[in-house]
């Protein structure tokens, strides 16, 4: 499919703001004037409200969508407990954290029939999901695509595609989500992945707590970094359909599944803020230094996830994009550190600037708080030595989910065979130059 017919197929639309209210209507007169909830909606359809945070919580904080639906979503069998494959939730205490530095080479092949569902492959995590905290960093890797509809009721899903588009069927219509870009699927919002390539692969971030939303900018001013405006909501399409649909609904880190004789994706309009989303990372607005040194990689966030503390994220979305180096007397890839945060990294496209090998597309390192890390021993070399004229980092795109708290893995990312085992020796050879 080109990439016209891809944006066609997905009707997109730029969102008046990000987390202001949206309306969307797949036939003209299917939203109500002037109420919520009317005696008889419009069309015959039936209202019905998701919410997605308290009703009592601050209008700032406060996110809900009127959906106006075919069948409502109340009119369904019931579920009965299906297998979890592997997918796993938080609390994650199958193993302790490891403090060690550890990277993961991709995904393997998964068999063939593999949907976006059967290939979710859950690295780790941290937090309750029952209580509404923590997150888990999820991979995936499919070969076809759903026939079933998927909701997460523990969290919101940031999905962050690495080979392969995907059109995201979902309540409030059709989001086209291709490589160097992210797609995110709010709490308990019902979808289905197709497949616009032969396969696909890429990475989810759960977010368990506080809705993902732009940070605060602070002292950089009104500009910069994500532009609320260049987020963008599904156009409403519905599916008016009956017969035998599977939906697979996650709940307190359990699957469960039940045969609806219609399909859920019958919503003909709405209205809210409780709304998926596409962003195409390369309109990010990187901010850096113009003079020496550079700032720490929080500069970089596209998405956060708050706590009860301020500034301490219980998830951040961190991009690396594209983006001039100019600092004078200045080592200029990333500085060793360590960090009282835990960083899972990814890596969409082309190479890392401070890794010199290793670290490839669909693979990931994990260093959890307080874990010593930083430029090989290679990149090390190469940038003390490195004349420092402007430089422009234009041949990759990699991210992190920067997270509070120490992240534990599943069993099976702790024994996986796409695990590399001598990770450490990247940092071999950091020769002692003292001189005192």
């Amino acid at each position: 499919m080109s990439g016209d017919a891809r944006k066609a197929a997905a009707g997109l639309s730029y969102l008046t703001g990000f987390g202001n209210e949206h309306a969307s209507e797949a036939v003209p007169g299917a939203l109500p004037e002037g109420r919520n909830s009317p005696q008889r909606a419009p069309l015959g359809l039936y209202a019905e409200q998701l919410s997605g945070s308290a009703f009592t919580e601050p209008r700032a904080h406060n996110r809900r969508s009127w959906l106006y639906r075919i069948r409502p979503s109340a009119a369904h069998p019931a579920f009965t407990r299906t297998g979890d494959g592997a997918i796993r939730t938080a609390p994650f205490t199958e193993t302790v954290p490891d403090p060690n530095r550890l990277r993961w080479n991709p995904l393997p092949e998964p068999p063939a029939g593999t949907d976006f569902l059967a290939g979710l492959w859950t690295l780790g995590g941290n937090g309750d999901a029952t209580q509404r905290t923590g997150m888990a960093v999820h991979l995936y890797h499919a070969n076809t695509s759903m026939e079933r509809v998927f909701s997460d009721a523990d969290g919101e899903l940031l999905i962050v595609p690495e080979r392969g588009g995907l059109l995201l069927h979902t309540e409030f219509g059709r989001l086209s989500v291709e490589p160097a870009h992210v797609a995110l699927i709010p709490r308990g919002v019902r979808f289905r992945v197709e497949l616009l390539d032969e396969s696909a692969r890429g990475y989810v971030c759960e977010n368990y707590g506080a809705p993902f939303r732009l940070p605060d900018l602070g002292p950089i001013g009104a500009n910069g970094l994500a532009n609320a405006r260049d987020f963008q909501a599904p156009v409403a399409a519905y599916e008016d359909v009956t017969g035998p649909v599977e939906v697979v609904n996650k709940f307190c880190g359990n699957l469960w599944t039940a045969t609806y004789d219609h399909s859920p994706l019958n919503v003909v309009a709405w209205h809210g803020n409780h709304v998926p989303y596409v962003y195409d990372l390369r309109r990010f607005n990187v901010i850096g230094t113009i003079s020496y040194d550079h700032p720490d990689p929080s500069i970089f966030t596209v998405l956060t996830s708050p706590s009860d503390t301020p500034g301490l994220a219980g998830v951040d979305f961190v991009v690396f994009a594209p983006r001039w180096l100019v600092g004078e007397d200045t080592f200029r890839p990333p500085y060793f550190h360590r960090n009282v945060m835990s960083e899972y990294m990814g890596l969409v496209e082309g190479a890392y600037d401070a890794k010199a090998e290793g670290f490839v597309p669909g693979g990931g390192s994990l260093h959890n708080m307080m874990s010593a890390h930083g430029p090989d021993r290679e990149t090390f070399d190469r940038a003390s030595a490195a004349e420092l004229k402007p430089q422009k980092i234009d041949d990759g795109l990699a991210f992190m989910f920067e997270t509070r708290w120490p992240v534990a893995l599943t069993p099976h990312a702790a024994g996986a065979d796409h695990l590399q085992q001598r990770y450490d020796d990247v940092w071999r050879g950091l020769e002692r130059h003292f001189r005192g």
